[in-house]
């Protein structure tokens, strides 16, 4: 069946972004008696009015939304007017608040967790199994590809390739940094321990994955279903992980510390943030560095060894 016109505006947006634009504007019109299409002024007092209780990120996605929301039904964008900028701007000054990370799970975390799952393989029943070495690969696939939630849960087996002791490939036809539409392909490789290609062949092999989504909802019989597990699942299934192989603040984790894991790993294997940029798919370098923690975040080794420089110095 040919696909309409409707089918293909409906694929050019994520189903991630779609389902938080549908939930902000819900909010604008019935959480807080908004209209639509809305003026200049109402959206400055829809901001002014939750900018105590809604972060700053949380108020830019709802522009986001009600900018889409008007540009797609082809009315004037009245989020752009100067002033609902200025509101913004007044926000951001008046009610600052830290940015929320994610804890990283590091390489120690990693190897951890895999002793865990190893250990319980050999002792658990079939349906248990099952989920065991599908949140294997999640974890290996995840930490080495420093993929997102949302990524892991689009990979379908039809566009992963497998090259037997070399590595693996994967296709993402969207993806939050791909704004070409044009979808982008990552490399996994192969490797002696902890290694992402053997969980990810495991995993296919007892599910009889062959194409579809990867990773998939398993009921609590073992049954292995046809939809793909939902984002925020994964998250779940992290932290469920990190608390069972007794790793401390399980509930600090989620998906992204997968991805902060391994940049912070790879910055302390000593990876130029080029290289680092080019393997996980960083734009630009404020969003790279917005994941790694230096090794010395006071600088303190540094004033340490310049204020030894300063002693030498001969002073009149």
């Amino acid at each position: 069946m040919s696909k309409s016109v409707n089918d293909y505006i409906h694929a050019a947006t994520r189903d991630n972004t779609r389902k938080s634009y549908r939930s902000a504007i819900e909010h604008y019109e019935s959480t807080w008696g908004g209209f639509l299409p809305a003026t200049a002024d109402s959206i400055a007092r829809y901001l002014a009015e939750h900018a105590e209780n809604l972060s700053i990120n949380t108020l830019r996605q709802r522009l986001a939304a009600l900018s889409a929301w008007h540009r797609e039904q082809g009315f004037a964008d009245p989020t752009k007017a100067p002033h609902v900028k200025k509101v913004l701007k007044g926000i951001s000054q008046l009610h600052p608040k830290r940015e929320k990370r994610a804890k990283p799970l590091g390489i120690k975390e990693i190897a951890a967790i895999v002793e865990y799952i190893d250990a319980q393989m050999l002792s658990v029943n079939n349906p248990e199994q099952r989920r065991l070495v599908r949140d294997k690969a999640i974890l290996l696939i995840g930490f080495w590809r420093a993929f997102r939630s949302d990524e892991l849960a689009n990979l379908l087996a039809e566009h992963i390739d497998v090259f037997p002791g070399e590595g693996m490939t994967f296709f993402l036809a969207s993806t939050k940094g791909d704004r070409s539409g044009r979808g982008v392909e990552y490399r996994a490789p192969a490797l002696k321990e902890l290694c992402p290609v053997e969980a990810y062949q495991a995993w296919i092999h007892i599910a009889h994955i062959t194409e579809g989504p990867v990773f998939r909802k398993i009921n609590r019989w073992g049954h292995i279903g046809e939809d793909a597990l939902h984002p925020t699942s994964i998250i779940g299934i992290i932290r469920a992980l990190c608390e069972h192989s007794g790793i401390e603040n399980s509930s600090e984790y989620s998906s992204h510390s997968l991805r902060r894991g391994f940049a912070n790993w790879a910055n302390d294997q000593r990876w130029n943030v080029k290289e680092l940029m080019a393997y996980v798919g960083w734009k630009d370098f404020h969003s790279a560095m917005r994941y790694l923690d230096s090794p010395d975040p006071f600088h303190k080794e540094k004033i340490e060894l310049g204020l030894q420089g300063d002693k030498g110095l001969e002073h009149p």
